[in-house]
């Protein structure tokens, strides 16, 4: 079995939308309302694209899970800072998708030079905060009862992880396209597919 991950298509959009769906229509992990069809996914691709990776993890042709990070912010102060998600689908789970996909997305982050990524996390969800704790991130706050989904009001909560050391005048982040090709970049890819199981864990272990 050949584990790869790499950045996305719009091709992709389709095997995207389907493990989006469910985290949608079943919990409040994302608070949208309605899971967003194939051509919303492509859009917002494209968009993210942009600005960071997208990445999905694909074994025999089959996509996995995906992470992508967009813009913290828009305003021109908060450039430096991107936030991330990652998305596994359920028949993955335990296989440490998610936490090989989020090493390789922040990896391609530092090289674009962001210095802090920032993970939003619907509470509770202890397989997300502890992916983003073994990542390195730490928590930042919480704002009580601020999303209201499936009959009851929900916590959000905010992690933090500095990417690079703050320097008083720091460039702009690259755009990601000069990732592409870059010999560190597939490295990390490589390395980071390497560690997805070949099948789930037992119980207790990294379910992400």
């Amino acid at each position: 079995m050949e584990v790869v991950i790499r950045l996305a298509r719009e091709a992709d959009a389709g095997a995207v939308a389907a493990i989006y769906a469910p985290y949608v229509r079943e919990t409040a992990i994302s608070f949208e309302a309605e899971p967003p069809p194939a051509e919303e996914i492509a859009h917002r691709m494209r968009t993210s694209l942009a600005v960071a990776p997208w990445l999905v993890c694909e074994s025999d042709g089959s996509v996995l899970g995906y992470a992508y990070a967009g813009k913290f912010h828009a305003r021109a102060a908060y450039q430096w800072s991107a936030e991330t998600t990652v998305y596994v689908g359920r028949d993955h789970h335990g296989r440490r998708v998610g936490h090989a996909l989020y090493s390789a997305l922040l990896e391609g982050l530092r090289t674009q030079g962001f210095r802090t990524a920032v993970g939003v996390i619907a509470l509770p969800n202890a397989p997300s905060v502890g992916l983003h704790e073994r990542l390195g991130f730490r928590p930042a706050g919480v704002i009580g009862s601020v999303g209201f989904k499936h009959g009851r009001w929900h916590d959000v909560g905010w992690w933090v992880l500095p990417l690079a050391d703050y320097a008083a005048s720091p460039a702009p982040p690259r755009p990601p396209d000069v990732l592409i090709g870059s010999p560190g970049w597939e490295t990390a890819l490589a390395r980071a597919a390497a560690t997805v199981a070949a099948r789930p864990l037992r119980d207790g272990a990294d379910r992400r």
